[in-house]
């Protein structure tokens, strides 16, 4: 389809009336603060209203119900479903006018031109929409998805009851290492939790893949079956959906190594729980968010939803997200409204001078503290795999759910 026939299909501006209109948002904790809800209110006079679900809920329910929502937040690797059945409709990139400004680890899978792309879905590989309405990585003025925060995720470990071992954990293997039986948990979400596990077992030895971030039947069995085992021999403490269900495995110290994610991580610190994200040496499982239009979008709404994509982009969000320990789309923005010590901490990888919040103004950080991992382009260099919805995808949840239930 050419650009001026997909453009022919999009509704037109409409003339705005004076109501105060309200923006529906589906999406995950990842996104939905409530400082964030309150601040776009009040730049974009508008209601907001934030509709939270967990990452397979969000995505079933804006594939099936583009009426329920304006706006989708969600991952690049929980498009596929969404797109298919065109509850989404294209991002028009003259409608974006920050889009420039937008890192090359969005628009290119890197940062520096050596750093390695990593396996599965790299954001760029579904990025732009294709005369055909495939998603692909050749650009074009149609986006699937405006790229926001993201992140490079690992596992946490607390140190105080590591047993000293605390400095040999550099290796994803440490998940998998029956040293931690009973100890440890993953999270459950097959298209996430999986690679967690995948990069454990080669760490270990314990099996190889040809494409780590698109695996074949045979190779899930082979992963399912391994972790099936060592769940009914009582290896694992359990599996969470919620940042705020690990912190809580992890804050009476029956769990002391799992699969996290930074608001669980702050969770903990708010509650002065010692907690460590580990510095893998095969590298991050790398995840990028983003925002979606509802297919049903037209007229004065779609406006609105436009400017809420736009007011994402303008630095105050990015701030506010950094400080649960995320990164925005366009960096350089967000320094603005972060502190110098903030800046230092979050981006760069330098010891903070002062302590540092939360995003409610909590203090997480204690002067002194370097983040773990290193500066943004330290850790945007060293991706091993992108979640992922992979090919066999219907098939894993099959067997993750096997393994979830297993007793």
């Amino acid at each position: 389809m050419k650009g001026d026939a997909l453009e022919e299909k999009l509704p037109a501006p409409a003339v705005r009336s004076t109501e105060r209109p309200t923006l529906r948002v589906l999406g995950t904790e990842i996104s939905h603060l409530e400082e964030l809800r309150l601040k776009a209110e009040a730049d974009l006079g508008i209601n907001v209203v934030f509709d939270t679900q967990d990452f397979i809920t969000a995505q079933h329910k804006a594939a099936a119900e583009p009426g329920s929502y304006d706006v989708y937040d969600q991952c690049f690797h929980n498009l596929d479903i969404v797109w298919y059945w065109r509850a989404i409709q294209p991002i028009d990139l003259t409608r974006i006018p920050l889009w420039n400004e937008i890192t090359d680890l969005t628009k290119t899978g890197r940062l520096d031109p050596g750093a390695r792309i990593g396996f599965g879905d790299a954001p760029v590989t579904k990025l732009f929409v294709q005369p055909n309405r495939a998603l692909g990585p050749t650009p074009s003025r149609w986006l699937s998805m405006l790229p926001t925060t993201h992140n490079f995720d690992s596992f946490a470990f607390r140190p105080d009851l590591a047993n000293g071992d605390a400095e040999q954990i550099v290796s994803w293997g440490a998940l998998l290492d029956e040293h931690w039986h009973g100890r440890a948990a993953l999270v459950d979400e097959p298209a996430i939790g999986v690679f967690d596990a995948a990069l454990a077992a080669q760490s270990l030895g314990l099996m190889s893949f040809e494409d780590i971030g698109n695996m074949s039947t045979e190779e899930i069995d082979t992963l399912l079956g391994i972790l099936i085992e060592r769940r009914k021999a009582g290896f694992f403490a359990g599996f969470w959906k919620t940042a705020a269900e690990a912190a809580g495995l992890m804050r009476d110290g029956g769990v002391v190594i799992q699969s996290m994610w930074s608001p669980g991580i702050t969770a903990l610190r708010h509650c002065n729980v010692p907690v460590m994200e580990a510095v893998p040496r095969e590298g991050y499982r790398a995840w990028h968010g983003g925002l979606c239009l509802s297919s049903n979008l037209s007229g004065r709404m779609l406006d609105i939803a436009y400017e809420y994509l736009n007011w994402w982009l303008s630095g105050w969000p990015g701030a506010v997200m950094a400080r649960q320990g995320y990164y925005m789309s366009i960096p350089a923005r967000v320094r603005a409204f972060l502190t110098p010590d903030e800046w230092a901490y979050w981006y760069e990888g330098l010891p903070t001078q002062a302590d540092l919040p939360g995003p409610d103004g909590t203090i997480t950080i204690k002067a002194g503290s370097v983040r773990d991992g290193g500066s943004y382009r330290q850790r945007a260099n060293s991706i091993a795999v992108w979640n992922t919805t992979m090919d066999e995808h219907n098939y894993l949840v099959r067997r993750w759910s096997r393994l979830v239930n297993a007793s």
